[in-house]
């Protein structure tokens, strides 16, 4: 499985929890928040001013190493 930056955040969160902790230690801890539950994780890194591929990279690393 490949996550892409154009995904909801909410979406990828529910469907692998375990990204929560890559997003968190990324500087994106409002996972809560409204926006999270309609804004994409390109969106909500530009947002709180992170690297937006190195966050892919991270998650994207966490999600494969689960499968």
């Amino acid at each position: 499985m490949t996550l892409t930056k154009d995904m909801g955040i909410m979406e990828v969160v529910s469907n692998y929890p375990e990204t929560v902790e890559v997003f968190i230690n990324a500087g994106m801890g409002c996972l809560g928040c409204a926006a999270a539950h309609f804004e994409n994780i390109e969106q909500g890194a530009t947002a709180h001013g992170i690297d937006v591929d190195q966050l892919m990279e991270d998650l994207n690393a966490v999600v494969n190493k689960e499968a």
